[in-house]
């Protein structure tokens, strides 16, 4: 397996990867995000964990695709794969502050303080799990429609991928990024059609690129482009 081939199927299992600690993750956290009471009574909390955990290989799994990437990219425009690689990381971070805020309650719910009532540990409860559900809109919504759109930007330029699958991430990751504007301000919420709807392109893309990358890897007409510039031959000048 070539060096080229071996950095596709890499950074397809890493895009396969977030897509399933990601989904998986949600479905755990369904009674931390859906019961306000969560922190009050006896919860499921090893699931909670779990989903933690899944999250933060999730994290680790968005930092992979970057990195795996970004050598590659970068000899269309570098300072567009730049931007794409610190977006990438950015969404990690917003992702573990997400984390963070469940696991809170978790603690909590586990150890509650001394002296302290039911109403406000509802309160704060409900305040963490807020800041779950605003990262979620921050991390995956708003900084995925801006990376998407960047590397997809890459990708179409330099026709490693057949041409049709960037064009569903210069789609979808405006749509995504649109539908948080909306969210963002109150014009739906996060769990509506308009906001399902705009996920569909984005979610084709990555799971488009993630197989393609996986099956084919980069595109032989392109090759040269995934190689390291030392590895080129130069003609004599005889």
């Amino acid at each position: 397996m070539t060096s080229s081939r071996r950095t596709a199927t890499v950074a397809g299992v890493l895009y396969l990867v977030t897509h399933v600690t990601s989904i998986a993750a949600l479905a755990l956290y369904g009674p931390v995000l859906n019961h306000a009471d969560y922190v009050l009574g006896g919860g499921p909390d090893t699931r909670i964990l779990v989903g933690a955990l899944l999250e933060v290989v999730l994290a680790m799994a968005v930092i992979g695709t970057a990195v795996t990437l970004f050598p590659v990219v970068k000899r269309q425009n570098e300072g567009v794969a730049l931007g794409y690689a610190g977006l990438r990381a950015l969404e990690a971070s917003i992702i573990v502050v997400g984390i963070v805020s469940l696991l809170a309650v978790v603690t909590l719910r586990q150890h509650p303080p001394a002296g302290g009532d039911d109403a406000a540990l509802l309160t704060t409860g409900r305040a963490l799990v807020a800041v779950h559900d605003w990262t979620f809109l921050f991390g995956p919504d708003l900084v995925l429609g801006t990376n998407t759109v960047l590397l997809a930007y890459l990708l179409y330029r330099s026709r490693l991928v057949p041409r049709f699958i960037p064009v569903l991430g210069l789609i979808g990751g405006p749509l995504v990024f649109l539908a948080a504007i909306g969210v963002l301000f109150g014009l739906y919420t996060q769990v509506s059609a308009p906001a399902a709807g705009s996920a569909v392109p984005v979610f084709a893309w990555e799971l488009s690129l993630a197989f393609w990358l996986i099956i084919k890897g980069f595109r032989p007409t392109s090759a040269g482009a995934t190689e390291p510039a030392g590895a080129r031959t130069v003609p004599s000048a005889v």
